[in-house]
């Protein structure tokens, strides 16, 4: 399930930007990605609700994959058919389409791999953390085909996409069942609703954890919408033209996920040993070093930056996402478990990645998208990177100071 669910989103989250970019949308990327942030702000919260209340999560999370992949499939159709002459309008809403089923699917996985982890007797904080691996396994795997098939700077992608989300819908029919609270009906308005998740903010720790959330949620979609078209950019400079970066963005975007594999299987252990706040402190100081290197190196002699880069990604995203839904998963009663995945994933892949992607939309296009050319507009870029590990910075520091969570070995994690 892991595999298949984040080789459906590798198929063309890092390359799409350079697919866009060739079909003339290079201003509208951020729009793209924002389309992410902004159906995760309401859809994983529905989905979540319907998990808990109605449908179980292993079935409804078949049925998202078959709606994305329909959808995305339409996308391909489209654009394969439509050739030079794409237009923004069509392909944007059935890829908005597509990406609103898909989105929820993620925190859905979640609730459906705890629920089998603690259903067999198994400590999710430990054994999640192996099962996750595959999915950036998966996701790895699909860059991969998608870049040495010739399909990053094509519409191809979507059709990947598709497929691999055909074959998850049909297998996760055969998932083991997952509860639901058949008692709904006898539960107040907020319970029926599956509105209690929104009752954690009550708790001060938690509203701040939250909030931190959004504001680091600010970071996850930017490399994935801008780091393709930065690196491919290299190949309109004579200097670098024809280095194996410059010309494979994707496969070197890659090592950004097979950090993430290795990252995953410290979470337990970090988490065990130094709690959750310093682990998410990490992931944000990772967050400056990711964009800052990116800033300074190039795919030639400084080609070790970016390579050092993909490496602190795999920290810098894991130790953010997966610990936090292990945190959530944790502070959460199991009845509103589902829905509280499903308020995590609102404020970050939200409400968070949508300011994130549609801020720095506007940061490249201002120092990159401008008309310049060559150098002129590497040195954009680099402007746009250290801008965004600018902003990492700051976050990190305030949170430092304002989330107040004392950790012992052995409270909650």
């Amino acid at each position: 399930m892991n595999f298949l669910q984040f080789a459906v989103w590798g198929s063309y989250l890092t390359s799409m930007g350079s697919y866009l970019a060739d079909a003339g949308m290079a201003s509208h990327i951020g729009m793209f990605y924002a389309m992410q942030g902004i159906v995760s702000i309401f859809m994983p919260a529905v989905i979540g609700i319907i998990a808990d209340r109605w449908v179980q999560a292993q079935r409804l999370l078949g049925i998202c994959h078959a709606l994305a992949a329909l959808f995305m499939g339409g996308g391909w159709f489209y654009a394969s058919n439509a050739g030079d002459g794409v237009m923004f309008a069509p392909l944007f809403a059935l890829y908005s389409l597509s990406v609103a089923f898909y989105m929820p699917t993620v925190a859905l996985s979640y609730s459906v791999a705890y629920s089998v982890l603690e259903r067999n007797g198994l400590d999710p904080v430990k054994a999640f953390p192996p099962v996750r691996v595959w999915g950036t396994v998966g996701f790895i795997c699909s860059m991969l085909l998608c870049d040495f098939s010739g399909f990053q700077m094509n519409s191809a992608q979507f059709l990947q996409c598709a497929v691999l989300g055909l074959a998850l819908a049909a297998y996760a029919m055969t998932l083991p069942a997952c509860p639901v609270d058949a008692s709904a009906n006898k539960k107040g308005m907020i319970d029926a609703l599956g509105l209690r998740a929104f009752t954690l903010f009550k708790d001060s720790r938690m509203a701040m954890f939250f909030i931190f959330s959004i504001l680091l949620g600010v970071s996850l979609q930017i490399t994935n919408g801008f780091a393709n078209p930065f690196i491919s950019s290299y190949r309109d400079v004579p200097e670098f033209a024809s280095t194996f970066g410059a010309n494979h963005a994707n496969a070197l975007i890659s090592l950004s996920q097979v950090s993430e594999t290795l990252c995953i299987l410290l979470i337990p252990f970090c988490l065990k040993r130094f709690g959750i706040k310093r682990v998410m402190l990490i992931a944000m100081l990772s967050w400056v070093l990711r964009f800052g290197l990116f800033g300074l190196g190039n795919p030639g002699g400084g080609v070790w930056m970016f390579v050092l880069s993909m490496i602190v990604y795999g920290v810098a995203f894991d130790f953010f996402n997966i610990s936090g839904s292990l945190f959530v998963n944790e502070q959460t009663d199991v009845a509103i478990r589902s829905s509280a995945q499903g308020l995590f994933m609102i404020m970050t892949n939200g409400i968070g990645a949508t300011i994130g992607t549609l801020g720095a939309q506007a940061v490249v296009n201002r120092l990159v998208y401008n008309g310049s050319q060559g150098v002129e507009q590497i040195a954009g870029w680099q402007s746009a990177w250290l801008i965004f590990a600018g902003y990492a910075l700051v976050v990190a520091i305030l949170f430092a100071i304002f989330f107040r969570y004392e950790y012992t070995p052995d409270s909650k994690k």
